[in-house]
C-alpha cells in the first residue's frame, strides 16, 4: 500500500452490512493497524434506507449502483456482503479494476461461479479475502495452534455440527430459501463454516465425501404479502468424509434444531488427545491430553482470554472479560489491514482459492446426497 489509509467500499446494508460496518469502524480503535480503514462508500439496493444506514455507520458516500465503485480510483478495497448470487459479478469487476476484494461466504451460489471467481483472483493484482470469521475466535485460533503443534498427535476423527432453530414453518420466505439466489440452504450457510474450520484446524483437505443426505422439510413458505412460495433449498444436510491425511469426518447442518440457536461445534480427535469448540460458549476451548496419568486425565476447560498467550486477546479486555460474535469480524479486519500493510495475519486468512476448496466439498456432499454414491473431491476441482 502506498498510503497509511485504506478506502473501503461495502456492498450490502442488511445483516452482514451491519456486521462488516462495525468491524471496519472498530478495528482501528483496538488494534495498531499498518493501514487504517476509511469507510468510503456503502452500496445497497434499498435507496429509501441507504442514507440513514450510511449516516448511522459513518460511511462517507452512498450509491445504489455498485458498478460506479469499480470506476472510482479512490476505492482500494471492496467488501461484498450481498446474497450469494450477487458475489461473482461485482467481485470480478472489482478485481479487473485492480482493487482488493473481501467476500462473504460461501464464495458464490454455485461451484461454477466460485471457480470463475477463483480464476479471476489468480490473474488479478489485488488480494482477496473471504469472511470465514469463526477462524478469528481466539478459541478456534488456539485450537489450530494446538493441532499444528502436534498436541493431539495424528488426527483421526473430525466431528462438526452447526445447528440453528430459526428456519421452521413460520419463518417467512427469504432469499435464503430460494436456490436460485442462495445456491443451497443450511448447507452453504452453515456447513460452509464447519468445513472451513475443519480444514483450517487440521491443515488437511477433504479427499472424499461419503453418503450425503439432504432434506427439505418445509416445502412452502409465506412471503410478507401473504403469497405462498416453494422453498427450494435444503433445511438439513449431513455427510461423511475422509481427509487427505486419512482422518474420518462427519458434518451436520440444520436450521430446524430446537434449542440450538447458533451451535457451531467442532471436535478433533487424535492419537494423543482431543480438542473441542462450541460457539455458544465461544471464549472457551476444551482440550484433553490423552498421555497424562489416567488418574488425572480429563477435559481441560481453557478460557481463551489471556493477553499474553491467546490469539487476538491482547487487543481486547482483561482476562475472562469475554468477547462476542462481532469481535471475529473485527479481528479479521485487523488481519486484512496487516496483510495489506505488508505484515502477516495472526492466523491464516482464506482467499478465493482457499474458499473454493470449501465450496468443492459442499458440492461433493450435494452430489453424494443426490446420487447415493461416494464422490472424490478431486473430480470436481
Amino acid at each position: 500500500m502506498s498510503s497509511d489509509h485504506l478506502n473501503v467500499a461495502l456492498l450490502g446494508q442488511r445483516f452482514m452490512g451491519r456486521a462488516h460496518s462495525n468491524a471496519w469502524r472498530q478495528a482501528p480503535q483496538f488494534f495498531d493497524l499498518a493501514v487504517r480503514p476509511v469507510l468510503h462508500t456503502i452500496a445497497g439496493r434499498d435507496a429509501a434506507s441507504l442514507e440513514e444506514f450510511g449516516a448511522r455507520w459513518g460511511w462517507q458516500n452512498t450509491t445504489t449502483d455498485w458498478s460506479t465503485i469499480a470506476a472510482d480510483p479512490a476505492v482500494q478495497l471492496v467488501d461484498i456482503g450481498t446474497p450469494n448470487d450477487v458475489h461473482e459479478a461485482p467481485a470480478i469487476a472489482m478485481l479487473e479494476a485492480g482493487k482488493h476484494v473481501a467476500c462473504e461466504k460461501p464464495l458464490s451460489a454455485t461451484l461454477d461461479s466460485a471457480r470463475r471467481m477463483r480464476d479471476a483472483a489468480a490473474k488479478a493484482a489485488g488480494k482477496t479475502f473471504v469472511w470465514f470469521n469463526y477462524r478469528r475466535c481466539p478459541a478456534v485460533a488456539l485450537m489450530h495452534e494446538l493441532v499444528q503443534e502436534g498436541r493431539i498427535g495424528e488426527v483421526l476423527h473430525v466431528r462438526g455440527a452447526y445447528l440453528q432453530s430459526w428456519g421452521g414453518p413460520d419463518t417467512p420466505m427469504l432469499w435464503r430459501f430460494d436456490k436460485s439466489r442462495a445456491g443451497s440452504g443450511a448447507h452453504g450457510d452453515l456447513n460452509a463454516h464447519i468445513v472451513d474450520m475443519a480444514r483450517f484446524v487440521t491443515g488437511q483437505e477433504v479427499a472424499r465425501v461419503h453418503g450425503g443426505v439432504a432434506e427439505t422439510f418445509v416445502k412452502e413458505r409465506a412471503a410478507a404479502d401473504g403469497s405462498k412460495h416453494a422453498s427450494t433449498v435444503d433445511d438439513v444436510v449431513v455427510f461423511l468424509a475422509t481427509f487427505t491425511g486419512g482422518a474420518t469426518a462427519s458434518f451436520e447442518a440444520s436450521r430446524l434444531a430446537h434449542g440450538h440457536h447458533n451451535r457451531n461445534t467442532l471436535e478433533v480427535n487424535g492419537t494423543k488427545g482431543s480438542v473441542r469448540f462450541d460457539f455458544e460458549d465461544m471464549n472457551v476451548l476444551h482440550f484433553i491430553d490423552g498421555t497424562e496419568d489416567a488418574r488425572l486425565r480429563g477435559w481441560r476447560r481453557i478460557m481463551c482470554t489471556d493477553a499474553e498467550h491467546h490469539p487476538y486477546a491482547s487487543a481486547w479486555w482483561p482476562d475472562a472479560h469475554v468477547i462476542g460474535y462481532e469481535h471475529g469480524f473485527t479481528n479479521m479486519v485487523a488481519d486484512i489491514c496487516s496483510v495489506l500493510g505488508g505484515g502477516e495475519p495472526r492466523v491464516p486468512l482464506p482467499d478465493f482459492a482457499d474458499a473454493f476448496e470449501t465450496q468443492v466439498v459442499l458440492e461433493a456432499a450435494l452430489e453424494s446426497a443426490a446420487s447415493g454414491a461416494a464422490v472424490d473431491v478431486d473430480s470436481l476441482r
